[in-house]
């Protein structure tokens, strides 16, 4: 049986920080994900990369027919071959002291089994072929994982006419993905697409076998357990099975925040703890129906389901807690990887104003043309550049992309809101409107904060690798979590691996706050603003929901205090200042309760 190699994943952020993570951590054994929405960056690295490593290269222009899809593909094969190769070398080793065997053996956390064997057959005094077989056998490659938001799925035109459904953005990266030779996961994010969720079940590698393995697995990316029932079964009656939830933190997160309704991460996670078989077996009965009716292979062996979660961990001691607490399979740190450069695409100024950055430069924005909340750091090129073309009196942007062009107010074909054009109609339209000077002010606000970010979030690669940025600009995007205002050390793959295991500690602050807390804070926070809100103008539906969120916030908080009070082996340091924190965030609530009665 292959033993997973770290506790740990890399997930996707931005668009192009972890574009090419894989060939820069896969052969360590970690997994990383890839961002599948722009078809032309990826198709840039690939003329790059083969240049670098001297294989052919034929552009994929946009003339030829299905080049999103094939851009997609020949990328990924790039990433697997190569990533491959790196692993060759490795398991080729003409000496036991090789450098990248090492390597390999020093990140692994030091109750990896793997590495105590290691350590075992270098002590017995191994033979040089036997240990050589050890490490053909044990030392496996991270796996390559592709993240699709499946919202961003823009409709796409030939000589105007509209293609079929699935020429669409996240369909054709769906096949893109499909036709690769990876072995690896399909992230889902951002919420349901029946459409695209049911294209899946058109390619046969989704499918498993009479072993049960699945060669393209399905992780969903989920805030809570209803959301994940929902479309596991959803899935489940098209013969498709969910090999992982991956339960991120509704706002203790980085990039787009898809807040809960006040379900904090703990009581989400023991909802999983305490239901995962339930979730198993109801989903597997829908499975091995569906895929009984389609005439598919019936899996003879148990099919693999993990639970794993990300957003806002920073210590050693939150890793293992959540790992041992909640019965993890991996816990995904992201913000802090952008201070890697041994692991992610981030260009040495936005690095510098990411490892400066407190938490007053970290905040949630409405600049996201998806209207989702954004997390981004106040004073980044791209919002400079935005800024820009406000002041010259020609807000928005040139929209050279596209990738977000899913507004139909004013053309069928669709516009983004961050676009000139849009922006250019959208204050015309302002103009004729009879309302108070200061609600169009307002208005007028709202229209021109929306930002390029499906430029900006790609533009950091280009500028890192000395590519042109003439044709889009050179303004970067960048969406870190709440939790890189306390990381403010430039490091090495060694240096953050030794802090995510404990052996070194790469934080020079001493007042982070605990990761529920922080959690619990950021969610009390966006409640006031909605009841500050809500003082303008409310309904009955409004108040129902905003009650309903402060009692879920309240079942939290109880589920917080139990859960701190019987630890005796984690957070028993901070024990007290914890109960206080939750305290204080308790007396805030009861405040916001007030306001809520006199509405």
């Amino acid at each position: 049986m292959i033993k997973s190699t770290h506790s740990f994943h890399i997930p996707v952020m931005g668009i192009g920080f972890t574009i090419d993570s894989p060939l820069k951590v896969a052969q360590y054994g970690i997994d990383s994900v890839i961002s599948l929405v722009d078809d032309i960056l990826l198709e840039k690295l690939r003329k790059l990369y083969s240049e670098k490593f001297e294989i052919p290269y034929k552009e994929i222009t946009d003339k030829v027919d299905d080049f999103r899809a094939k851009r997609i593909t020949s990328y990924l094969n790039l990433m697997h071959e190569q990533t491959e190769e790196k692993l060759n070398q490795l398991r080729n080793i003409s000496s036991i002291k090789s450098k990248a065997l090492k390597d390999y053996i020093s990140i692994l956390p030091e109750y990896s089994s793997l590495k105590k064997e290691y350590e075992n057959l270098t002590k017995s005094g191994v033979s040089f072929p036997k240990l050589k077989d050890w490490i053909c056998t044990n030392l496996t490659m991270g796996s390559i994982d592709v993240n699709i938001m499946t919202k961003v799925d823009k409709e796409n035109y030939l000589n105007k006419e509209l293609l079929p459904v699935e020429y669409n953005d996240a369909h054709a990266a769906l096949r893109g993905f499909s036709n690769s030779k990876l072995s690896s996961s399909l992230v889902l994010s951002a919420g349901m697409n029946p459409r695209l969720y049911s294209y899946i079940s058109h390619f046969d590698d989704f499918f498993p076998d009479e072993n049960g393995r699945i060669k393209k697995k399905i992780i969903l990316k989920v805030s809570d357990y209803r959301s994940a029932f929902i479309q596991g079964k959803f899935l489940a009656k098209k013969g498709l099975w969910v090999s992982e939830y991956r339960i991120e933190s509704g706002l203790n997160c980085g990039g787009h925040a898809f807040a809960t309704d006040g379900f904090l991460l703990g009581p989400v996670l023991e909802e999983f703890k305490k239901n995962k078989e339930v979730l198993k077996d109801e989903i597997r009965t829908l499975l091995l129906e569906a895929l009984k009716d389609g005439n598919r292979v019936l899996p003879k062996n148990e099919l693999v389901l993990k639970i794993t979660t990300q957003g806002g961990v920073g210590t050693d001691e939150e890793h293992s807690f959540l790992m041992e607490q909640y019965q993890l399979d991996s816990v995904g740190w992201g913000s802090p990887f952008l201070l890697v450069p041994e692991a992610t695409s981030v260009d040495e100024k936005t690095m510098e104003k990411l490892a400066n950055a407190k938490e007053e430069d970290l905040y949630l924005s409405n600049t996201s043309p998806l209207g989702v909340p954004f997390n981004t750091l106040k004073g980044n090129t791209k919002d400079d550049e935005k800024q820009q073309f406000i002041n010259k009196d020609r807000p928005g942007s040139a929209c050279p992309n596209k990738f977000i062009a899913l507004n139909k107010e004013f053309k069928e074909t669709g516009l983004c809101t961050a676009s000139r054009a849009y922006q250019y109609l959208k204050l015309k339209e302002l103009d004729s409107l009879d309302i108070s000077a200061e609600d169009k002010e307002q208005k007028h606000h709202k229209i021109i904060e929306k930002s390029c970010i499906c430029v900006g979030l790609s533009t950091s690669t280009l500028i890192l690798n000395k590519m042109s940025t003439k044709k889009i600009g050179a303004g970067v995007s960048v969406c870190p979590g709440p939790n890189m205002a306390y990381f403010d050390t430039i490091m090495t793959l060694r240096n953050i691996t030794d802090h995510i295991y404990g052996r070194r500690n790469m934080m020079t602050r001493t007042d982070r706050p605990n990761i529920f807390v922080k959690e619990l804070s950021l969610y009390m926070a966006h409640l006031q603003e909605k009841v500050t809100d809500a003082k303008v103008v409310i309904d009955k539906k409004q108040l129902r929901y905003l009650l309903k969120f402060k009692k879920n916030l309240e079942e939290g908080i109880r589920y917080y205090e139990a859960l701190f009070k019987e630890q005796k082996q984690s957070f028993v340091a901070h024990k007290e200042a914890l109960l206080d924190a939750l305290q204080l965030e308790q007396q805030k609530l009861i405040l916001i309760g007030l306001e809520l009665e006199n509405l």
